[in-house]
């Protein structure tokens, strides 16, 4: 089973593109700029901007003692919008789906250069983290595009008082981290489905006897004859005379 090696080229990258998508969606969770908030009033917030993440809201302020002020958001907290809600959820299911398609596209195909299992198995390993990487992609793609919604509209957050941030900016911008997920998800749908196209390559039987003689020890047709049959023209020209 050696030759099936080179059959597993695109699922090999396949499972490289994967792991970065799987990277990246972990790095755009914890990331804090999805939406930029624009601040008119800057007596606390200086910088006059604030990122507005999924997990937590940050901003610069020289009044505050910590120049670089945080608050966390939770996802029972009452002023958070459902998009920011349903990103949370779907952020942590993301992460255990796409880290079970890592295991399951790494274990197939490590029996493809090894050998060691049967193809019914492989195709099956090779579906399951293919329709792993799909599903993690397309969820992922969900809460993006309500966020951006979100931002285009102009949607307000009711922060507590705690968080020293208004309740509708002065006007929003898509932060870096949706173009993050983006690409993402991207890289997770590219590499799923590289590894749903894998097709099991069976290596054909000779029929008994078709191939017993070699082609090219085999002597030519005609000195075939004459070395078996003896009807060698010269011979039987020397021996006229």
């Amino acid at each position: 089973m050696v030759y099936l090696a080179h059959t597993v080229h695109w699922q090999f990258l396949g499972l490289v593109i994967g792991c970065v998508g799987w990277i990246l969606t972990m790095a755009t969770a914890g990331y804090n700029e999805w939406r930029l908030w624009y601040i008119e009033d800057v007596s606390v917030v200086t910088s006059g901007v604030a990122w507005v993440g999924v997990w937590r809201a940050c901003f610069y302020s020289h009044i505050l003692p910590d120049s670089e002020f945080c608050q966390p958001i939770g996802i029972a907290d009452p002023f958070v919008p459902v998009e920011i809600s349903v990103a949370q959820v779907v952020i942590m299911v993301a992460v255990i789906t796409g880290l079970l398609g890592n295991i399951l596209g790494a274990y197939a195909v490590r029996n493809i250069y090894f050998g060691q299992k049967t193809h019914d198995f492989i195709r099956l390993m090779f579906s399951g983290a293919g329709g792993l990487y799909v599903l993690t992609g397309v969820s992922f793609l969900v809460p993006l595009a309500w966020n951006v919604k979100s931002v285009l509209t102009n949607q307000t957050v009711a922060f507590p008082p705690e968080f020293h941030l208004p309740p509708a900016p002065l006007r929003q911008e898509v932060g870096g981290a949706i173009w993050m997920g983006v690409g993402a998800s991207i890289f997770l749908i590219f590499g799923g489905l590289l590894f749903l196209c894998y097709r099991y390559v069976i290596r054909a039987e000779p029929v008994s006897g078709e191939n017993d003689k070699d082609p090219i020890h085999e002597p030519p047709i005609r000195l075939k004859s004459i070395l078996e049959n003896g009807d060698n023209p010269a011979f039987q020209a020397e021996e006229d005379f």
